[in-house]
């Protein structure tokens, strides 16, 4: 069975798509530079050969390089994939949790738009966030982006520090 929460804290701290999640490989991490190839990443324009390098961090919340290492330590197959998993199988665990705890209208997507908030949360510039997410463009990122007002206050701290 799919470690759904796990799955879930590594889509937020990386805002990745469950579908990019299930496709990662560990021929594609970077161990010295913390970093990630996702390969094809989704692109409107460009079907294939959209790879992207992104950092795997604890910016969100939660730690992206730790949840790879956790995955490490239960590695047991051949598969190279970090998270060996159907990302169809995934949703439908996603979807049942939802259901068993009365969560209603959440959807596995948005855990990509609350990562999103998140990095803007953390003081990441759209340029940075769009490293991130894979966004090409401004429009686009914008509509993954949910900001609380509240959140100006923990930026404002943590600059005066």
């Amino acid at each position: 069975m799919a470690p759904v929460s796990q799955i879930i804290r590594f889509a937020v701290a990386t805002a990745m798509r469950q579908e990019e999640i299930c496709k990662v490989r560990w021929s594609d991490l970077e161990s010295r530079t913390r970093m990630l190839l996702i390969r094809d990443r989704k692109d409107p324009r460009n079907k294939n050969g959209n790879n992207q390098r992104t950092p795997l961090f604890a910016a969100t919340g939660y730690d992206a390089w730790a949840i790879v290492e956790d995955q490490r330590a239960k590695r047991s197959n051949d598969d190279d994939r970090i998270f060996p998993f159907n990302h169809r199988s995934v949703g439908t665990a996603f979807r049942r949790g939802c259901t068993d705890l009365s969560i209603h209208d959440l959807h596995f997507h948005d855990l990509r738009h609350e990562g999103t908030s998140r990095l803007f949360e953390a003081g990441f510039t759209i340029e940075q966030v769009a490293l991130v997410t894979g966004h090409k463009d401004w429009k686009m990122l914008k509509r993954y982006t949910h900001l609380k007002p509240e959140a100006l206050h923990a930026l404002l701290a943590a600059r005066a520090a």
